[in-house]
């Protein structure tokens, strides 16, 4: 069964962060291959949450976007809902993502 996805508003925050990173940093060209995994990832996520590693300490699952960039997500089975927390930039102090997740 699919499940549907909530973006958290940190969620949407970062995945934005991310894009303004990537494209000043690289070009639009860029941003659209990011977005574009973002895409297929989501789709593959959900028909199968569990495709991401739990991670004990922020009780979240961890799902690789990109070399540069991981999605931070829980889900519900009864509900169907994923909730999305984060799209993290995995070279940021690993200190900042602990007080964006606990």
């Amino acid at each position: 069964m699919i499940y549907k996805f909530k973006w958290q508003p940190n969620s949407e925050i970062t995945y934005y962060e991310e894009i303004d990173f990537i494209f000043l940093k690289w070009n639009f060209k860029e941003v659209q291959k990011f977005q574009d995994l973002v895409i297929e990832n989501l789709e593959r996520l959900s028909k199968n949450p569990e495709i991401g590693i739990f991670n004990n300490k922020y009780n979240t699952y961890s799902l690789v976007i990109s070399k540069q960039t991981t999605l931070y997500y829980n889900f519900n089975s009864n509900t169907k809902i994923i909730d999305l927390y984060a799209f993290w930039n995995n070279l940021k102090n690993p200190d900042d993502l602990s007080k964006l997740l606990l």
